[in-house]
């Protein structure tokens, strides 16, 4: 989760909900690419979580810095301006909204890259920040593996992080779902944000990419393992959610109303419960109040209180549904991956959602499933990866046509880098998936069983980042 918003603008209606939404219209020459992932930091010693403050010298172990030392070093590497939280750093802004590093709540590490143009600068951005963060990390014997679910920490293992929002979702969570506090301190993810011209264009992009999101799930699953065992799932971070918080997350069939529009989205969110409001450095907890009542200056919690738009902002941002609309769209249905991966998937969706032939392709495509098998599929597809079907197609079939569809679209975009070469080389890895009839998650199953001989250790060696 990036930095929450601070501004004070007051707001009194729906309408000014709407605009801000729809502030973030662009014309395509000004479509950027904003990429997030996280990744979990170890111990390299003993595989142990980092937490926030490190760890003393023990039993033979030197001290080791945490969490907060890794944010220092990263601060004085890069300069970036520290986030504070009560007096803990909690994570860094890059220059001119160039981007921020944050923490999840178990300590999970992210960036959330900054806007740019191509997928060349998505992958030097990645290289740059890797190499960094590793730099800071190895005195402090830290590195970083990167999966959808934590493949060896109990839930009472892994360390809590500093953050006052954190703290009032995980009072929460348990009150509406049995998975939410895995969600929070046990699961990464990568996503990508992208932009829309118009409110029509936003609704076809948020349609394809809500019908398409079981098939990135599928494609990038890389969570088999809980507590060092095999949990029975490709995407066990996916299936997580599907028991998170119904009112928050999934697939919003919505989306798929006639007159689907800003104005329906923002009557959605408003009926979200809140779980905080923020004045100054205080994060009040006023989880299941309605925005509807600090709308209106009612919120019993808060009496006199009225709307800001950082209110608006920040209640957006705990919104969980499998694409999300803010001032531009995230797609949020992939477990993190390695470097290659991370790569793939803005580039699986930029190609399919920044190019209008491709656009439409994918349209054409989903646009005759209906809301039940949409959410059919979304519930098969943690289990079942790219065998699962849906309108009597396997996934691993519709991958083939939706990644020859994304690969055109990259191609005509013909972003070139200093070699002359495009974007679409960015999704060979899924290419090869499919290829290969084998999701990260089965070919981790596959080695777990055989070179590793069913210890999961082996694991932090092969995919350290």
């Amino acid at each position: 989760m990036a930095r929450d918003v601070s501004d004070l603008t007051p707001i009194g209606s729906k309408d000014e909900l709407m605009s801000w939404v729809a502030a973030g219209e662009k014309p395509p020459s000004a479509f950027r690419i904003g990429t997030e992932h996280e990744k979990f930091p170890f111990y390299r010693d003993d595989l142990a979580p980092v937490p926030y403050e490190g760890r003393p010298a023990s039993d033979g172990r030197p001290a080791a810095g945490g969490i907060r030392s890794l944010l220092e070093g990263m601060q004085a590497k890069l300069g970036w301006e520290p986030i504070m939280d009560a007096g803990h750093i909690i994570g860094l802004a890059g220059p001119d909204g160039g981007g921020a590093i944050s923490l999840e709540p178990g300590g999970q590490f992210e960036l959330s890259g900054a806007p740019v143009e191509t997928l060349h600068e998505t992958a030097s951005e990645l290289a740059d920040h890797l190499a960094d963060v590793k730099a800071v990390a190895q005195p402090h014997g830290i590195g970083f593996v990167s999966l959808g679910h934590s493949p060896l920490w109990t839930r009472a293992q892994t360390p809590v992080m500093p953050k006052g929002r954190y703290k009032i979702m995980a009072n929460y969570m348990p009150k509406v779902g049995t998975r939410g506090l895995d969600m929070m301190f046990r699961t990464c993810t990568v996503q990508v944000n992208l932009d829309f011209a118009t409110e029509a264009d936003m609704v076809r992009k948020l349609r394809v990419s809500l019908a398409l999101q079981p098939l990135a799930t599928a494609l990038f699953a890389a969570s088999p393992f809980t507590e060092g065992k095999l949990n029975g799932f490709q995407s066990m971070r996916s299936e997580i959610w599907r028991d998170t918080d119904k009112a928050r997350s999934g697939m919003i069939p919505f989306a798929f109303d006639e007159g689907m529009s800003y104005e329906r989205y923002v009557d959605w969110a408003l009926d979200v419960p809140l779980y905080f409001v923020k004045r100054g450095d205080t994060y009040h907890d006023v989880a299941g109040a309605s925005f509807r009542d600090l709308l209106a200056g009612k919120l019993a919690q808060l009496p006199g209180e009225r709307a800001t738009i950082s209110d608006w902002a920040n209640h957006l941002s705990t919104l969980f549904p499998e694409v999300r609309l803010k001032r531009f769209l995230e797609m949020r249905g992939a477990d993190a991956g390695s470097p290659e991966m991370l790569n793939a998937l803005p580039a699986f969706w930029v190609g399919l959602l920044y190019d209008q032939a491709a656009l439409d392709g994918a349209w054409d495509m989903v646009k005759g499933w209906s809301d039940e098998q949409r959410q059919a599929l979304r519930d098969a597809v943690p289990k079942e990866g790219l065998s699962a079907t849906i309108a009597g197609r396997s996934l691993r079939d519709i991958a083939r046509d939706v990644l020859a569809l994304s690969r055109a679209g990259l191609v005509r975009r013909a972003r070139l880098d200093g070699s002359g070469a495009d974007e679409s080389a960015f999704l060979d890895p899924l290419d090869a998936i499919v290829a290969a009839d084998q999701t990260v998650s089965q070919h981790l199953v596959e080695r777990y069983r055989s070179a590793w001989g069913g210890e999961i250790e082996p694991l932090f060696s092969e995919l350290v980042l």
